[in-house]
């Protein structure tokens, strides 16, 4: 049996139309114009954004919206806060254990531990924090959020040379030591990771480093 392409074609061309013509008697079809009318108002407004939006407005708003929500208590920053010593809590009771939220903290500098928490038998003595290996002007990074509470220098050969503390919202405080220069100031609110210092030699020290401890112990 033999078909006719021809007229398959034809045939098939016929059936589409009639198809088309029985739902267009059915259905309300809409030109493009239609659609551009109804639809004009969903388009946004080509406007300049720079006259909308001031970048530097939006920043100190953010700035300000931040310190209210995110900074602590004022009265952590009452007992011991104008002291010029390195453990401001000499005479405070110590509890046996405390718990911390080491949720947000921040390794101060990437370098590896060149000296231990304990006792150091060479010196015959505690070593009541850690070392941590630096390069003279490395970043020194604030390891939890918090507010500076001093920043001084002891000396060329004395005791941490140039020296931050950062109190932080439990109420302890971080010592960060041996530095070679300040980036920030007291009563500076800093977050963990903000630049704090830059990495030295200062003070009583064998080669560059940064020492780390905790305030609340006495100071070597």
């Amino acid at each position: 049996m033999q078909f006719s392409l021809t007229k398959i074609t034809a045939a098939t061309t016929l059936a589409l139309a009639s198809l088309f013509t029985a739902n267009a008697q059915t259905e309300d079809y809409k030109l493009p114009d239609f659609h551009k009318s109804e639809h004009k108002d969903l388009i946004a407004s080509q406007e300049n954004i720079a006259e909308q939006i001031k970048l530097k407005e939006t920043l100190d708003y953010m700035d300000v919206l931040f310190r209210e929500e995110e900074e602590p208590e004022e009265d952590i920053y009452v007992e011991g806060w104008d002291s010029q010593a390195v453990n401001c809590y000499t005479n405070a009771v110590i509890p046996d254990t405390k718990v911390i939220d080491v949720r947000n903290f921040c390794m101060p500098t990437m370098g590896y531990v060149t000296s231990p928490y304990g006792y150091r038998r060479r010196f015959r003595r505690m070593h009541k924090g850690i070392d941590l290996k630096v390069q003279i002007g490395d970043t020194i990074r604030a390891a939890f959020d918090g507010k500076v509470r001093l920043t001084r220098n002891q000396g060329r050969r004395k005791g941490y040379g140039l020296y931050v503390i950062v109190r932080h919202p439990n109420g302890l405080e971080t010592v960060y030591g041996h530095l070679s220069k300040f980036l920030v100031k007291p009563d500076q609110y800093v977050k963990a990771g903000d630049p704090i210092a830059l990495g030295g030699n200062t003070g009583k020290s064998t080669g560059p480093h940064l020492h780390l401890k905790p305030a609340t112990w006495e100071s070597p």
